[in-house]
């Protein structure tokens, strides 16, 4: 599959639960309990639209007014109480669920900002010494895609690999965060995955030309709300490769966590509503095992972050 076109508009659904016990969305993914919201992206007729998942309904919300979610995510706690306010009263349209393709919950993200070598083991199977500050490369917007849409493997590289990642999604903008506000700036999370082409990667000290083939940045399914999270570093995160698990590990491992990582880019650039931070991945990579495992066409790879979701994505050739 193709990525989506850029000139489409980054819309959103909402995944949300009324009753304590939470409901589950068509790929059986837990969706949060009462109160909570969580923001994905479905397309109908070609175009992505906004809309809300409720016991298993899921309904449309443009009438909402917002028509992207970054506008929604710079709106803040007012933008928030207005969606809530309507989703109390309106239906909206109607839409098959197990009928719907998800993109990213942000499909053309401002910024998408990964961090290389932030867990220990894989610095070390990396052959890398530990960094002493953060490691930062970035992703090109139309690397992004969503949950159940292939990663495309590009006929110029040989050596495609995974890696399982926490995402950070930021809410509040700014420049100079320090660590102690961290929270006012994270809007949610959500799972990637920072698919990486390794013998581009390689071939020169800048990585990003490696990590931003069309489709090498999946994410999603949805952006869970930071309020659904009590702690981001104390989170299971794993990755399957066609049912074999190839990564397991704890966000707890991070050399560099959240607050020091916003602190760190902000210093540098403004982070704005709707920016991606990859927090990096553990051990497990396929380049690093002996004999290396490369993706291949067929392949099925599967992100899972407690609390978060799973984020799956079958592998074609381009």
């Amino acid at each position: 599959m193709v990525p989506m076109p850029m000139l489409l508009p980054s819309l959103f659904i909402l995944y949300r639960s009324r009753s304590g016990r939470g409901v589950r969305s068509p790929d059986d993914t837990l969706v949060g309990g009462e109160d909570n919201l969580r923001f994905v992206t479905f397309e109908k007729e070609g175009r992505l639209e906004p809309g809300i998942l409720e016991g298993g309904r899921l309904s449309g919300i443009r009438g909402a007014g917002f028509d992207s979610v970054v506008a929604l995510i710079a709106g803040g706690a007012d933008a928030m109480a207005r969606v809530r306010e309507w989703t109390q009263g309106a239906a909206g349209e109607a839409f098959d669920p197990d009928a719907t393709k998800l993109a990213a919950p942000v499909p053309r993200p401002p910024k998408i900002i990964c961090i290389g070598l932030n867990y220990r083991d894989h610095a070390a199977e990396s052959k890398m010494a530990t960094p002493d500050v953060p490691t930062v490369f970035a992703k090109f917007p139309t690397a992004a895609t969503g949950h159940r849409r292939a990663i495309v493997l590009p006929k110029n590289s040989t050596k495609p690999d995974y890696e399982a990642e926490l995402a950070v999604v930021i809410g509040r903008g700014g420049r100079h965060i320090p660590e102690a506000r961290w929270r006012d700036h994270v809007f949610g999370y959500t799972a990637f995955n920072d698919v990486s082409a390794r013998d581009f990667q390689m071939a020169t000290s800048q990585w990003m030309m490696g990590k931003t083939f069309d489709t090498f940045a999946p994410f999603g399914p949805a952006i869970v709300t930071a309020d659904e999270i009590e702690d981001p570093h104390d989170l299971d995160i794993s990755l399957t490769l066609n049912g074999e698990t190839m990564q397991h590990s704890n966000t707890r491992e991070m050399i560099f966590r959240i607050p020091a990582l916003i602190a760190h880019l902000s210093s540098v650039f403004t982070l704005e509503p709707g920016d991606i931070i990859a927090t990096g991945t553990p051990s497990g990579v396929g380049f690093a095992r002996k004999p290396p495992v490369w993706l291949k066409p067929g392949d099925e790879v599967r992100v899972r972050i407690e609390g978060v979701g799973e984020l799956v994505n079958p592998v074609v050739g381009e």
